[in-house]
């Protein structure tokens, strides 16, 4: 009986090894526990951006049933109306030991936990210092939610944390970490999600990892936790839970980490088939990250590429090991052969491998493949310190190509070994903020207060000198922030741009210089602040835009000021980006990367001949980069920032016809969700509420959005002179028009007859108008338009369906999961189909 027994019990561990190895038919792993809790709720929600529904942890078996006397579930205050309402709007509060226990099979576990740092009750956020373990894990001690947030720049965040559960219960406790009266913990959202077993090398002797620096190798066994600091989709977009490879993983964009937004190519291959293997399984990563890369530039076959390296530099706490995970997929048509493309892999400023051939590691082109290795930082006292990743071409092995890439990056940081624990120190409030958010060196603080002493002095006395000898009429040509002078010694002014997040200082007589004194055939555009100039600073193999401020223009020193406070400190994909300024004679100027394909006003409206039309799938891409611009912006940073100057003119192109947003001299940064301000934008794209009731909103970002979805559906601009010269069209209201009386067929551009599906015109059509509700309360928040519009694209792409396995989901289907963001009028009452 005994032996049965036992038999049984083997069979029972042998099918829960199966489920933990479980796959769908496209290679997503199937999670055995899929469980997410928003804390503090009672009800159960389904939540779009990662396509799973919240169970409230009120009327969950997951918490105690004396959780009313041990914790208190409370609603956050809701100051932002970017803050996703699941999980973040409800927390769970604990003054004392708390513990969640789940039931789950054996096995390595995602533990993830949301927080937002707010006053909830009225309680101060700054006593909120907790302790978090799991499994015999420390996750976090003493965790500060309110001074990581200050220090990443964000509003809300994850923690995520993997831990091997050896039994069938996980028990996840919270405690305030010291006693007092007013001393709290929160949590806001939990996950507990299974993983592959060994996905992270966690096989112990059979997957030993070496020790970069050091002649050892580290073994990782199951009594190791993880936290996942980074990971990112390096050279593409953001890739969100629910388009992971079915563990609900995030995968950022790695621009804010790159050393200079500017230096490296962004190559994607969004058509090719990835092979993969043993070493990176179809669930270790989305194909879409083996599908873009960042790679140094391939002029001349690479020779400029020795000179420096492609670097970034990640966030970490001091005084761990952490693990290194490098994605690699050889995606370019050209290089198909070993020793085409060599280069040497640098972690810490140590060689983690001297000639590293992808080719060479996967055996063809289009093999997906990952590199692991383990750098010890060590522990300094601020407890912050940054991780560099360095790639430079390897000459020695004379590759055809002097060049480097890189697809994806992971970064875990490993428990120590003595005290299992994963927590860190807390930033102190008056550190630095991190390399991202403000690139000062961080380990100086007395050089930083120097230099910016330095600045402010460089500021304030050209200002006394211009009072004593104009008086009060020039002190509008002489502010600027102060730490935007900080340069980096590099060979030329516009590597030294590219190598510093923070702009650059430029001299009038380098201004002249790139621009041939400012010749007129060099002009390149025009608009409210001044002139637009073509200019190198590098006798023409680097070009630069130059805006030159008018000084008759409205715009001043007000604009000046704002447009580099805010592009400094951002660097988005989809955000054009600030090199530098010169303020000298007099003048205000900027400088920025050149978008070689211009404006997209000019696509739409002032095309030449000669020029191909926008086709529709790229309009819809351009909508989309601009969308996610838009999202960056209202919910990327801690202080959400309001554009308030969204049209055509201010979307540009870059030569790969990726959108970025330019011109923020409007633009308003870290206020509430609603804020009286004088009336500012353009006409034809001017939010009415703000117009008319002078309120601010980042909901007016989005009725301007909404405008310049409808200028790329009909190519008509915003404003347009009608048949009476004195009559003027609104393009809103045009089109408004047009759905109520039936002529919805009018809309669309005529070059895009025959060429829009009706699915995907019903929804576009559907989210513009939405955008264009007279109340703000009314428009959907920029997530929900982005992803109807992604939705939109894959309509187009597929003809109009949405696959779910073999079958297609009817219009109806689709048309009611986004039922908020469709107009109240039935296209397919009055309308023919388009393209059908």
């Amino acid at each position: 009986m005994n032996a049965i027994i036992c038999s049984g019990y083997i069979f029972i561990l042998y099918l829960l090894h199966l489920q933990q190895v479980a796959v769908a038919d496209d290679g997503s792993y199937v999670p055995t526990e899929n469980i997410v809790l928003s804390c503090g709720s009672s009800t159960s929600e389904f939540v779009q951006y990662d396509g799973r529904k919240w169970n409230g942890d009120i009327v969950s078996p997951n918490v105690p049933s004396d959780a009313d006397t041990k914790s208190q579930a409370v609603r956050a205050p809701n100051t932002l109306q970017s803050i996703p309402e699941v999980p973040y709007m409800t927390a769970r509060i604990f003054h004392s030991a708390f513990t969640y226990t789940f039931n789950v099979t054996p096995g390595p576990k995602f533990i993830r936990l949301h927080f937002y740092p707010a006053s909830y009750i009225n309680l101060n956020i700054s006593n909120a210092f907790l302790s978090v373990s799991a499994a015999n894990f420390t996750l976090l001690h003493n965790f500060s939610a309110s001074l990581n947030a200050d220090y990443f720049n964000l509003a809300y965040f994850i923690k995520e944390f993997i831990v091997h559960v050896s039994g069938s219960v996980l028990q996840l406790t919270f405690s305030p970490s010291y006693n007092s009266s007013h001393a709290f913990a929160f949590v806001n959202g939990i996950e507990v999600v299974s993983m592959p077993l060994n996905l992270y090398t966690m096989g112990g002797d059979d997957a030993p990892l070496p020790l970069v620096g050091h002649n050892k190798v580290v073994n990782i066994y199951n009594d190791t936790a993880m936290e996942n600091l980074h990971r990112l989709n390096v050279g593409g977009e953001q890739i969100p839970p629910k388009y992971d490879t079915g563990m609900f993983r995030s995968w950022d964009s790695d621009e804010v980490y790159i050393l200079g937004a500017n230096i490296g190519i962004q190559f994607s291959n969004m058509s090719m088939l990835v092979s993969y293997s043993d070493n990176a399984p179809p669930y270790s990563s989305p194909a879409d990250v083996y599908r873009t890369s960042r790679s140094m530039a391939p002029f001349l076959g690479g020779i400029v590429n020795l000179n420096y390296n492609l670097t970034w530099f990640f966030p970490i706490d001091s005084g761990f090991l952490y693990l290194v995970r490098l994605h690699f997929c050889e995606i370019d048509e050209d290089i198909t052969k070993m020793n085409q493309v060599v280069f040497t892999i640098f972690l810490n400023n140590q060689t983690a491998d001297e000639q590293f051939d992808v080719i060479g590691w996967g055996g063809k082109p289009g093999a997906a493949v990952h590199k692991d290795y383990v750098v010890m930082v060590p522990h300094v006292d601020e407890g912050k310190q940054d991780l560099w990743l360095d790639l430079h071409p390897n000459k020695d092995s004379k590759p055809m190509y002097y060049n480097s890439f890189l697809n994806g990056v992971e970064i875990f940081k490993l428990s120590n070994f003595g005290d299992k624990s994963l927590a860190g120190i807390n930033p102190s409030e008056n550190l630095v903020k991190a390399p991202h958010v403000a690139h000062f060196n961080k380990s100086s603080k007395k050089l930083k207060f120097v230099l910016i002493g330095c600045g402010l002095l460089a500021v304030v006395l050209p200002i006394l000198l211009c009072l004593l000898l104009f008086r009060l009429k020039v002190i509008k040509l002489r502010r600027v922030v102060s730490w935007c002078g900080l340069t980096v010694h590099a060979p030329d002014r516009i590597e030294k741009a590219k190598k510093s997040s923070l702009c650059t200082q430029f001299s009038m007589q380098e201004i002249k210089l790139a621009t041939n004194d400012f010749h007129e055939d060099l002009l390149i555009g025009s608009g409210g602040f001044g002139n637009v100039y073509k200019g190198s600073f590098t006798g023409g193999t680097t070009y630069v835009a130059i805006k030159r401020a008018n000084p008759m223009s409205e715009q001043g020193v007000s604009e000046f000021e704002t447009e580099i406070l805010l592009l400094s400190q951002l660097r988005h994909h989809n955000l054009v980006s600030l090199l530098g300024y010169c303020n000298e004679d007099g003048e205000m100027i900027l400088v920025y990367e050149l978008m070689a394909n211009g404006s997209l006003h000019h696509h739409l409206h002032l095309r030449q001949r000669d020029e191909s039309t926008l086709g529709w799938i790229q309009r819809l891409e351009i909508c989309i980069g601009v969308a996610r611009g838009l999202h960056y912006l209202h919910t990327g940073t801690k202080h959400r920032i309001i554009h308030r100057d969204i049209k055509t003119t201010n979307i540009l192109l870059d030569h790969n016809w990726v959108p970025k947003i330019s011109d923020f001299g409007l633009s308003k940064a870290g206020y509430p969700s609603l804020v009286t301000t004088n009336v500012k934008g353009s006409i034809g794209y001017l939010d009415p509420e703000c117009y008319e009731r002078h309120k601010l909103s980042e909901k007016s970002d989005v009725y301007s959005l909404g405008v310049v979805l409808l200028e790329v559906l009909t190519a008509r601009p915003a404003v347009s002179v009608g048949e009476d010269d004195d009559e003027h069209v609104n393009l809103a209201e045009w089109t408004m028009s047009c759905v109520e009386n039936g002529n919805v067929e009018q809309i669309v551009d005529p070059k895009l007859n025959e060429k829009i599906i009706k699915e995907c015109f019903e929804l576009y059509l559907g989210v513009a108008m939405k955008c264009l509700a007279e109340r703000g309360a009314e428009r959907p928040c920029i997530g929900e338009v982005l992803e109807n519009l992604v939705l939109a694209m894959h309509l187009q792409k597929n003809e109009g369906r949405v696959q779910n396995g073999n079958e297609r989901i009817n219009d109806n289907v689709v048309l009611q999961g986004n039922s908020d963001l469709t107009p109240g009028v039935e296209f397919s009452e009055i309308m023919t189909p388009i393209g059908r």
